[in-house]
């Protein structure tokens, strides 16, 4: 339960991407209140420790496109602008030459470019900018020139595709208001009915002419009461293939989307895939005689299932392919007689090549870390990706698809400085049960073997997120090498539940929240103290939305920790299924509705326990949250104050499930450092 700017197609993906903010985005330059921990140096804001402000020096890179001839790709770089009364991201595109000796900026000004697409004969490069206000499709030429408009949608274009001769693009756009709609606003009599008028996203194809032709025309493909996630031409160009939900509501998108065909000069749409749960992310194959799509296999898993599925373009029945190891495939594309797909594999993030004869599928990227943002050319042959890991932050790498070997193309990070490092390590320990768990220990900056430390023990959201091994020095709510530099160990576990380890790994906790899974972060901390790394009488516990939750438990269930924060925390888990907007998803993990197993949701409900709480337990919340509603925050914070319980409630104003500004990002670890500290004895009271 969590947010991030891009939605996936699959609404489980989307889930986890949202998985609060445990993903970088920016930042706000702040002093800190250092108080160091014996032996460990204070942290200075001028770029020789770890400060908030250093980590938010760290510009994330968001997606890679390779050209068709594999000669250029084209990034985009995400920064966080803070100055004066600014605190927003922008985003920019850049253009590196597949040998990495030339690498130029290519859009600039104050607004967002994002999305690049090459033509298919690479000489021209589409992409979305904000620079007419709402998101539209520009061209400019590769080599440079002027930049011109090619879509005026009313609402703004929410994704685009080329048309294989390049004539045309395609492009999704969100259902303008009617006119009457608009009437009633102006009336000031728009009310608004919930869950029966939507506003659905269609399919739309315009001509791709030179800026001066005024003759373009953009032609409607798909009409009525559907919403479109994702789609793909045929190689011909003759038909598209889209997926599609009942409405635009996330929860509905969890249980239920099938896949159609529309042609591309006509409106007539066919169903290719239609049966119950959620079949998405159609791709067709080289020669057009076959979709790849991702699949619960015909009924609803909302737990979360992707598993690789074809089908005839045709019709016909789904065949479904070989397992990936965590059976939760975002599909990319193909490769010959192989569908491309990404997945998290551990701690990693792997791409792969999956068989359409059945056979077991083959892992592309080798070694460890996050090779993400894929893009391959037209031959596939060759790609475009993102790595990064632990020690090192984000860059463009290339490689042959054939035979692996990354090779580093960009520098974005070559100017930030890089002070010492927490040293992070993935251990491994046996819950009680016996069930083997894996996580991240990030230990201080400057740690001497045998030193006992305060330990942060840190949750992840979902549950079905994960913690891999993404750079620790980058932006975030949790800024792990801050509390580092601070004097803390951080322990990132990955419990039962989370992704990355197989569906019977991510399906462990259902109807278990707060017991098996707390078992394991409990043991973990235990393997901490064992180790002689943790102090036993100085221990944080900390996590966001379902990391929330488990912090909320926990505290229910232990004396052991001397502070805990809770951001954006469920507590209540009656309460928030009737208000959150992904029912669906709490329901199937406690296995059916509060009002037939109402003992069931007071068993795992955090708020029913409240009076064993003596923690000094922090409330962190979004105060427009319409993931874990804010009210779950308060109500934990009212009975902790009603208890005399050490708490404190902080509401970020314009805020969802994450901070999505960088100055009020920016506030979150040192705000959550000062209260550990304080109860942890580390500082004065003020």
């Amino acid at each position: 339960m969590t947010s991030s700017p891009t939605e996936l197609d699959s609404p489980y993906r989307f889930l986890r991407s949202l998985i609060g903010a445990l993903r970088p985005t920016v930042a706000f330059w702040l002093v800190l209140l250092v108080w160091g921990w014996a032996g460990v140096a204070a942290a200075q804001p001028d770029g020789s420790s770890w400060t908030p402000e250093l980590a938010m020096q760290h510009d994330q890179i968001t997606e890679t496109e390779i050209s068709p001839g594999g000669q250029q790709v084209a990034y985009v770089v995400q920064e966080a602008l803070m100055e004066g009364d600014q605190s927003e991201f922008r985003s920019q595109i850049r253009l590196v030459s597949a040998d990495g000796e030339q690498d130029v900026q290519y859009t600039r000004g104050e607004h967002s470019a994002f999305s690049p697409a090459f033509s298919p004969d690479g000489d021209r490069l589409a992409f979305i900018t904000t620079r007419a206000g709402t998101p539209q499709v520009w061209l400019m030429r590769v080599e440079g020139g002027e930049a011109y408009q090619v879509t005026g949608a009313e609402t703004g274009v929410s994704s685009f595709q080329w048309a294989p001769n390049g004539s045309k693009i395609a492009y999704t756009m969100t259902d303008p208001k009617t006119e009457e709609e608009k009437r009633r606003e102006r009336e000031k009599r728009d009310v608004h009915v919930v869950d029966e008028e939507h506003r659905f996203t269609h399919l739309y194809t315009t001509d791709v002419a030179e800026a001066d032709d005024s003759t373009r025309q953009v032609q409607r493909l798909t009409a009525g009461d559907f919403h479109i996630r994702s789609f793909d031409w045929s190689p011909d160009g003759q038909t598209l293939v889209f997926a599609h939900q009942p409405t635009p509501d996330i929860n509905d998108g969890f249980l239920e989307a099938d896949i159609s065909t529309v042609p591309a000069d006509s409106g007539a749409v066919e169903p290719l895939v239609e049966r119950p749960g959620v079949d998405a992310d159609p791709h067709f194959s080289p020669d057009g005689q076959q979709v790849a799509f991702a699949s619960d296999g015909g009924e609803p898993e909302p737990v979360g299932l992707g598993d690789v599925h074809v089908i005839s373009a045709s019709g016909g029945s789904p065949q479904k392919l070989a397992d990936t190891p965590n059976r939760d495939a975002s599909v990319l594309g193909w490769m010959g007689q192989s569908v491309l797909v990404s997945e998290p594999v551990g701690t990693s993030t792997h791409v792969l090549a999956v068989p359409s004869d059945g056979s077991a599928p083959e892992q592309l990227t080798r070694g460890s870390g996050l090779h993400e943002s894929a893009s391959f050319d037209a031959s596939a042959q060759r790609m475009a990706f993102t790595y990064q890991d632990t020690d090192t932050p984000a860059e463009v790498h290339f490689s042959s698809t054939s035979e692996f070997q990354k090779r580093q193309l960009t520098n974005v990070h070559q100017d930030v400085p890089r002070p010492p490092m927490g040293r992070t390590e993935v251990i491994s320990w046996k819950s009680p049960d016996g069930m083997e768990i894996e996580g991240l220990v990030t230990y201080p900056v400057g740690y001497d073997q045998g030193d006992r430390v305060p330990l942060v023990l840190s949750v992840h959201g979902g549950p079905a997120g994960v913690y891999n091994r993404s750079f620790t020095g980058g932006p975030g709510i949790y800024m792990t090498q801050v509390f580092a530099q601070r004097g803390y160990a951080v322990l990132r576990p990955n419990p039962r539940g989370s992704t990355g380890y197989g569906k019977d790994f991510r399906y462990a906790n259902v109807e278990d929240w707060g017991f098996g899974d707390f078992e394991d972060l409990m043991a973990g901390v235990d393997e901490m103290i064992g180790r002689g790394v943790a102090h036993p009488d100085s221990l944080a516990l900390m996590g966001w939305s379902y990391g929330g939750y488990m912090t909320s438990y926990a505290v229910t269930k232990t004396d052991r920790f001397q502070a805990a924060s809770m951001g954006a925390g469920l507590p209540n888990l009656i309460s928030m299924t009737g208000t959150t907007d992904i029912p669906g998803y709490l329901v199937a993990h406690m296995g059916g509705e509060f009002w037939n197993r109402p003992e069931t949701y007071e068993r795992h409900s955090a708020i029913y326990r409240i009076a064993n709480v003596s923690t000094p337990t922090q409330v962190l919340h979004g105060a427009e949250d319409d993931r874990v509603p804010t009210r779950q925050g308060q109500e934990f914070y009212r009975a902790l104050k009603r208890q005399d319980v050490p708490t404190e409630f902080v509401k970020y104003p314009r805020t969802p499930h994450g901070p999505r500004e960088p100055k009020l990002l920016m506030d979150v670890t040192p705000r959550i450092l000062d209260w550990f500290d304080r109860h942890l004895g580390r500082t004065s009271a003020e």
